[in-house]
């Protein structure tokens, strides 16, 4: 396990070493909340930056190979009793900050997936701009509309990011403000990070 990984697209302090890359995602897999698929370890390195398409999916089927990871029915993935050893050896060779962003990018990369099943979000043309439209939706109730004017796509697009991330907050704050309760509000305003 040994050798430079391509570098490009990846931000400075990203890994560029195919051995690290091999053992941070081995850690990501093991301390994930959720047995994650292939496109959210993907997407959560490739937004932050932290490693090369080419050699996330080489180091993803070299561990397959190995035996270090195993793919279940369902495309999760799962750490196997060797590549549970290899974390627990070689973790530290991977900075910890590297560790701790690829962890909090894949959290919030599974939040936004699991997110996508109850929450529902479009954007529709309408004249001098879009409207946003969301909705949060549990065991076939809808719980949470609202339809909101935007003046160009961009925003639009931007706001749909951020309640397919928060919306369970934003949900609960306007419930919080609609029923007068204070206290809440300012627990939830704490919380909430638009």
């Amino acid at each position: 396990m040994s050798g430079n990984a391509f570098t490009a697209n990846v931000k400075p302090g990203g890994l560029t070493n195919s051995t690290q890359i091999r053992i941070l995602l081995c850690t990501l897999v093991a301390y994930a909340a959720h047995p994650p698929k292939k496109e959210e370890l993907e997407q959560a390195l490739l937004k932050e930056a932290l490693v090369n398409y080419f050699e996330l999916a080489s180091s993803l089927s070299e561990l397959e190979s190995q035996a270090l990871v195993s793919v279940d029915e369902e495309g999760y993935y799962h750490i196997t009793q060797e590549g549970e050893a290899i974390v627990q050896t070689l973790r530290g060779d991977v900075p910890t900050s590297v560790q701790e962003c690829a962890q909090k990018a894949l959290r919030s990369t599974q939040k936004a997936t699991r997110n996508l099943q109850d929450y529902q979000v479009d954007i529709t043309p309408c004249q001098d701009g879009f409207y946003l439209c969301c909705s949060i939706e549990e065991g076939g109730i809808e719980l949470f509309s609202v339809k909101i004017y935007m003046p160009d796509f961009e925003t639009a697009q931007k706001a749909k990011i951020h309640f397919i991330e928060n919306g369970s907050d934003i949900h609960k704050l306007l419930l919080s403000t609609l029923t007068g309760s204070d206290r809440l509000v300012q627990m939830l305003l704490k919380g909430v990070t638009l």
